[in-house]
């Protein structure tokens, strides 16, 4: 006698579709289809996590560099002076002041002008 796997096959594929939730066309009908791109979405999904990281450093890094150069330094001058000042700020708390606390982020940015000016190599 021929078996169907009945239950056990319907929440295999209940588990994909519910997975492929949101996909468009074919690709959240299909069975075929929804499994090869849910192949594809977990390893982007993996990549993408890595990426992420990368993406928020360079959007922190960039908004340092905004507020910095307003206050008439640039971002590599700030961030040696920072070491100098002995400042151990990271980049993300750096440019959350600088976008919610500019008085406070000020401040920082003249300890560091004041670090940096005691620096023999540092002329501005």
């Amino acid at each position: 006698m021929r078996t169907t796997r009945g239950a056990a096959r319907r929440q295999s594929k209940k588990r994909l579709f519910k997975r492929a939730k949101g996909f468009r066309g074919g690709r959240g009908k299909l069975l075929r289809s929804v499994k090869e791109t849910i192949v594809r979405a977990n390893c982007y999904a993996t990549r993408d996590r890595r990426v992420k990281k990368r993406d928020f450093r360079s959007l922190w890094i960039t908004r340092i560099n905004a507020a910095t150069r307003n206050l008439g330094l640039r971002y590599s001058e700030f961030i040696c002076g920072l070491k100098a000042a002995n400042i151990t700020l990271d980049r993300k708390t750096l440019a959350e002041m600088a976008v919610n606390d500019q008085k406070a982020f000020a401040e920082v940015v003249n300890v560091v002008k004041n670090a940096l000016g005691k620096l023999s190599w540092f002329k501005k």
